[in-house]
C-alpha cells in the first residue's frame, strides 16, 4: 500500500519504527529516491517516501531493514524485531551475535510552532543541500513538508541520520541510526 502524499495532512506526528531481519520490496512504499551505498563488505540501500524512510542493511548474507512510516502505512509482520509508535524520544540497541551485527537507533519528535518550524524546515533544506543528502519535498495544505536521508559511512559501521518535517503539525522527527559490524 502506497501513502498518498496528501493523506499525510492529517496524521499528525504519527509515525511508526520497524525493524525487519529481512528484506521488504520497494512496491510497499512510493518512493521518491533511492540510493545504494556498498563498502567494507556491506551494502545499505537507502529509500525516502512522504513522510517516511527505509534503511536495508546487508552483510555477509544477513539483511535488516529499517523503516520510518506514517502510521496509516500497512507493513507486513513477518519477522518483525521490534516495532513501536515514534513518540517524543526513543532508543533502541540490538545485537544480533550469529550474523556479528550491531543496530543502533535513536529518535526524538517534537511538535513546532508555524515560525519555528518554517525556520527549522529552511535550515534542514541547507543542511541537506550541503551534506547532498536525500531529499523529497511535497507540498500539504498548511505548507510544505520533507523527508531527508543522509549518510555517513566508515570502515565497520554505516551513520544514518534521517529527518521528517510536516508542516500541518509542525511535527519535526528526527533518527539517528547506525548499523555496526561486531567481530
Amino acid at each position: 500500500m502506497a501513502v498518498n502524499p496528501s493523506a499525510l495532512q492529517n496524521i499528525g506526528q504519527t509515525f511508526n519504527f520497524v525493524l525487519y531481519e529481512r528484506p521488504l520490496h520497494p512496491e510497499l512504499f512510493e518512493l521518491r529516491g533511492r540510493r545504494v551505498i556498498r563498502h567494507d563488505g556491506y551494502e545499505l540501500e537507502c529509500w525516502v517516501f512522504a513522510g517516511g524512510h527505509a534503511l536495508r542493511f546487508e552483510m555477509g548474507g544477513a539483511c535488516y531493514i529499517e523503516v520510518i512510516s506514517p502510521s496509516e502505512l500497512t507493513l507486513p509482520e513477518a519477522n518483525m524485531v521490534d516495532g513501536f509508535p515514534c513518540m517524543s524520544e526513543h532508543e533502541t540497541d540490538q545485537h544480533f551475535p550469529k550474523d556479528k551485527i550491531g543496530y543502533i537507533n535513536t529518535i526524538q519528535s517534537e511538535q513546532l510552532g508555524e515560525n519555528l518550524f518554517r525556520s527549522t524546515y529552511d535550515e534542514m533544506l541547507d543542511y541537506a543541500r550541503e551534506a547532498d543528502a536525500m531529499v523529497h519535498r511535497w507540498e500539504c495544505n498548511d505548507g510544505p513538508c520533507m523527508s531527508i536521508v543522509d549518510v555517513q559511512r566508515y570502515n565497520n559501521e554505516v551513520h544514518a541520520q534521517c529527518y521528517h518535517l510536516l508542516a500541518d503539525s509542525g511535527t519535526v522527527l528526527r533518527t539517528q541510526t547506525i548499523f555496526e559490524r561486531r567481530d
